[in-house]
């Protein structure tokens, strides 16, 4: 299917969509990019459709190309404490903040999102599917979260983040089960199945 450029009428419009939000550790990340009427790419798709190294040729294409773009870590201690729906629109909220153009229009991927600025909004269920902005943004935040569960997996590798990415996978939980639990993880999560007992 062939993402469309854009949602509305308005010339500024603002795709979002954050990455994160099912792991068991790190942040939650999302991205807000602007992107010219006249940007093309037929490379571009849903961030979770692409393979590591296209995602990675098509970030400084986005970077380069976008009319504004912008990302934002929610660490896991806020995560925790205003839970992982509240973080991620949050998240989105400052990475449109932090656009060197203010939109005049939002588009968010999912269903879920708060008003910003009074500026018009539509969330688009499969949106990173849809639309060229939010399918950017999704391939943004994907790969700035990537970048950061990379640096601290040298922290600790026993949890092989730079491969699960923090990731409730087998090899993640069996790590979890075996050296307990660092200050990256979130702790309202529930981190192990029912059957196994951890001390926080």
């Amino acid at each position: 299917m062939t993402l469309k450029i854009q949602f509305s009428s308005f010339d500024l419009e603002c795709g979002t969509d954050e990455a994160g939000r099912g792991c068991l550790a790190g942040p939650v990340t999302a991205a807000a990019v602007i992107l010219p009427l006249s940007f093309s790419n037929s490379l571009l798709n849903d961030s979770k459709q692409l393979s590591e190294k296209n995602r990675n040729i098509l970030k400084p294409i986005i970077e380069t190309e976008a009319t504004s773009f912008a990302f934002q870590h929610i660490n896991e201690t806020e995560i925790d404490s205003i839970n992982i729906l509240n973080a991620s629109i949050k998240a989105m909220h400052c990475s449109i903040t932090k656009l060197k153009i203010t939109p005049n229009y939002i588009i968010v991927d999912g269903n879920k999102f708060k008003s910003y600025r009074n500026i018009p909004h539509k969330t688009i269920i499969k949106g990173d599917s849809k639309f060229l902005s939010i399918a950017a943004a999704s391939i943004l935040a994907k790969t700035y979260r990537d970048l950061y569960m990379e640096k601290i997996h040298k922290e600790f590798p026993m949890y092989n983040w730079k491969q699960n990415k923090g990731y409730p996978t087998k090899e993640h939980r069996a790590a979890i089960k075996k050296y307990g639990i660092t200050k990256y993880h979130r702790k309202s999560f529930r981190l192990l199945p029912e059957q196994y007992r951890l001390d926080i």
